[in-house]
This record gives structure tokens, sequence and C-alpha cells, in this order.
């Protein structure tokens, strides 16, 4: 379905991706995990061209391209084949839930109004929020505004959704109904790239870890490999930091 191959990417002097390799099956959640400054996001990014990589190769469905020279139309077709969840949300101040929803429906995709807002409609009631069409960001809390991110990517029948740390932004006691939604999600077969500090999120649901550190890959697996018998010293540490009373099986 997609595969990337030695992604690089430096900003000035500093070298964030040092030769990343990623390959997406079909119903595959992916979940990358890994410290700040480890490169996560800008390659979450490079994905779909909200970064642009200084070298390497995807590889998506028919798509072939270098993503140093990927050309406009090669650009959009990926874009096409992608949706992105933001951390803060990124939704338009002025529009309602369902505006928000149905915009890249009408201006990337010109699909007819009525049809994009049936669709919104039923994008807002998969997460959640059937009684909230008319509201306004400044009305929703954190979790709510974060599904409309969502039911704005879900909206487009992407092949792939390509989630950046969907949850950091939010309360804690927020957190919960955005990993539920994400969940449902999973279960009903959608293909996703998850980079999360959401240690149980990743346990549940991911069919495969990846950790990066420093730029690279430095360990992936399947999330009980990852997590009951990591085989990098590196991976232990971090698991260690980041889980209370973490304590790996060998």
């Amino acid at each position: 379905m997609l595969e990337v191959k030695n992604v690089k990417k430096s900003f000035g002097d500093n070298q964030v991706l040092k030769g990343i390799d990623l390959k997406v099956n079909k119903g595959d959640i992916i979940v990358i995990l890994g410290p700040s400054g480890s490169g996560k996001t800008t390659f979450l990014r490079s994905l779909n061209f909200l970064e642009k990589a200084d070298s390497g190769t995807m590889d998506f469905d028919e798509i072939h391209t270098e993503f140093s020279n990927a050309s406009g139309k090669v650009i959009i077709k990926v874009r096409k084949k992608t949706a992105f969840v933001f951390q803060n949300y990124n939704l338009f101040q002025n529009k309602t839930a369902l505006q928000n929803v149905m915009e890249g429906l009408v201006t990337a995709r010109r699909v007819p109004r009525k049809e994009s807002e049936e669709r919104a409609k039923k994008a807002l009631d998969k997460v959640g929020l059937s009684g909230r069409y008319d509201y306004y960001p400044y009305q929703l809390s954190g979790g709510q505004q974060q599904r409309v991110g969502i039911a704005r990517a879900v909206v487009v029948n992407p092949d792939i959704l390509l989630f950046d740390e969907p949850t950091s932004a939010l309360d804690p006691e927020l957190i919960g109904e955005v990993l539920a939604v994400m969940k449902s999600l999973a279960e009903e077969g959608a293909t996703m790239i998850v980079v999360t500090h959401e240690m149980s999120f990743a346990q549940e649901v991911a069919s495969r870890i990846v950790f990066m550190d420093g730029g690279v890959v430095v360990e992936e697996g399947s999330a009980r490999e990852i997590f009951t018998a990591p085989k990098e010293e590196r991976t232990r540490q971090f698991l260690r930091r980041i889980i209370r009373d973490y304590d790996y099986v060998i």
C-alpha cells in the first residue's frame, strides 16, 4: 500500500531524519513512539508533504516519486489518499463544526454542497457529535474540537489516516474520549499511522510499533514484542521513563 525508503530531512545543520524506512499494509495501525526531538512529527508530516523531505522515495499504490522532486500533481494525489489530524485541532474559528468538516469536500474535492453536508453529518455522528453540528469551536471542549478534527479527516475516505499526537493538547480527562474514537476507527479496519505518547493505546491497538530516536528507527515490532521483550537498550530506557514500574521480560 505505502512504502517509503531512506527518508532524510535537515533544517539547516540539524539533520532531523537520517534515513527512515516504513512499509504500511492496508488495515495496519502503526504507532510511532520516541522522545521529543526524535523526528517523529517531521517524518509523519513528510508523508503527505506538509514537510518536504530532502531525499528518499515513496511508493503509494500506483504512485512512485522521490520526495525531493515530487511534482505538484503527485503531491495532490498523495494528499487525496491521506488525511492529517493535528495536535492543536486547526479548525476554522469562524465556521461551525459542520462547516469545518464540509470544507475539504467542497473546496478541495469539489463535492456538491448537499452531498458534502450529508457526509459531514455522518462523520460527526461517527465521532459522537450528532448534537453539535452548529457549534463553533469556542463552544466545544478540547476533546470535542479534536473529534471534529477526526471527523474532518474521516469524511474524505482516505486510504491512510495520519495522527500527530492527537491528545497532547488535551486535559487528562478529555483524552479518553478521543482515544475511544480512534479505537473504534481501528476496529472498523482503518489504516492509521499514529505519533503518540499514549502507551495504553499503543499496547491495545497497534499492529506494529516503530520506536524512533535521533532521527533513526531504533527498533520496530509488534506491540507485544516492543512492550514485553524489546531488543534494544535504548527502547528499554525509554519505556522505563514513560511507564511507571515498567519491567521488560527477557
